[in-house]
């Protein structure tokens, strides 16, 4: 059982870290859960995008459907990001009467909208408000037989305020904990903090996931080495190349790792577009070309930048597929890495020093 894989992890290289897909809001929805779980199995478990939680709200049909028309085989959490406590406690009593492992609280989003609620990461600068959340969160998952887990940075403004947030997150039976090696300031633009997750393995009862800059096999070992965590939480890197997870078990278990091609990006791609469009009622191709974009933007990092440039203007389906044909109909090699200076990939070159 996942209860059993982060609890009793061995993290012997032959069995290395349990694996997890970082959920990333209108991204990791249903469809790309469906299809990076056909890419070697995918992670060992899902978390939903984040459900928003205010004082009027229920779950997001949208959202729902990646917990009950989920037919990958692997344990979700389904995934909260608010600060009202009898509303987070109410959806949770909702959620958890679903086929869901258990609930995760995000304390890490570090979008602008989201802080000026006091939300996501904008809520590790209230820690009595976070305090309360996770008391409330922890009963009512107990309560319900299902696991509690929490996403977060390392602080706010300063990786200084760790000792104090970890303190708090101390005082609660949290089944794993998933620490973005980055504050809420720092957003994606960093290099990853690797030391202040080491301190929470060292000091957490429970398991700790580390997340943020896992761009390949040897970032994704170096994380691993670094801190001594139970196991990694890959986002980014897993929109961009779905073998990653694959990559990550063969390179433990010590087989030969796949190395895919330009030919395979683009049978991936088109295993995208197809199952995103099953989540239409009423086709609409721009707005289908346009959905699409927002995964081509992590895709086409390393591909080739005029790629980038022309996939950004596709307006409709037969030009998507005549640009990705321009560029991926042969066998090449894809580069292991994102591109050094990319705005979407900063500061995993630390992990390869």
């Amino acid at each position: 059982m996942l209860s059993e894989q982060i609890r009793n992890l061995d993290n012997s290289p032959i069995h290395g870290p349990v694996l997890s897909l970082a959920p990333m809001q209108d991204i990791t929805d249903l469809a790309f859960m469906r299809v990076v779980a056909e890419y070697g199995g995918g992670p060992d478990y899902f978390v939903t995008e984040y459900f928003r939680v205010h004082s009027d709200s229920t779950p997001e049909k949208k959202i729902l459907k990646s917990i009950t028309e989920n037919k990958t085989g692997r344990p979700v959490f389904a995934q909260m990001i608010g600060m009202d406590v009898p509303s987070l406690v109410k959806n949770s009593n909702i959620l958890l009467d679903y086929d869901v492992a258990g609930m995760d609280i995000n304390l890490g989003c570090p979008a602008p909208t989201v802080c000026r609620k006091d939300a996501g990461g904008g809520l590790l600068r209230n820690l009595d408000k976070v305090n309360d959340i996770l008391g409330a969160m922890r009963e009512v998952c107990s309560a319900k037989g299902k696991m509690f887990t929490v996403k977060t940075r390392i602080g706010y403004e300063t990786a200084d305020e760790f000792c104090a947030i970890l303190d708090v997150f101390a005082r609660h039976e949290i089944d794993a904990l998933a620490i973005h090696g980055r504050t809420v300031k720092d957003k994606y633009q960093t290099p990853v903090r690797d030391e202040y997750v080491k301190a929470a393995v060292d000091l957490m009862r429970c398991p700790v996931m580390a997340n943020g800059n896992v761009v390949n096999v040897a970032t994704g070992r170096a994380y691993h080495k670094r801190t001594g965590a139970a196991g990694l939480m890959v986002g980014r890197g897993a929109i961009r190349s779905p073998w990653i997870f694959q990559q990550i078990r063969q390179s433990y278990a010590g087989d030969e790792v796949m190395q895919p091609t330009r030919r395979d990006l683009r049978g991936y791609v088109d295993s995208l577009f197809h199952e995103i469009a099953k989540e239409w009622v009423v086709y609409d191709e721009v707005k289908h070309v346009n959905k699409m974009k927002k995964y081509m933007i992590y895709i086409a990092q390393g591909v080739d930048a005029e790629f980038e440039h022309r996939i950004r203007r596709a307006r409709s389906d037969q030009r998507f597929f005549e640009i990705c044909d321009t560029f991926m109909d042969n066998d090449e090699l894809l580069p292991d890495l994102p591109p050094e200076n990319s705005k979407l990939f900063c500061g995993f070159k630390s992990f390869l020093d």
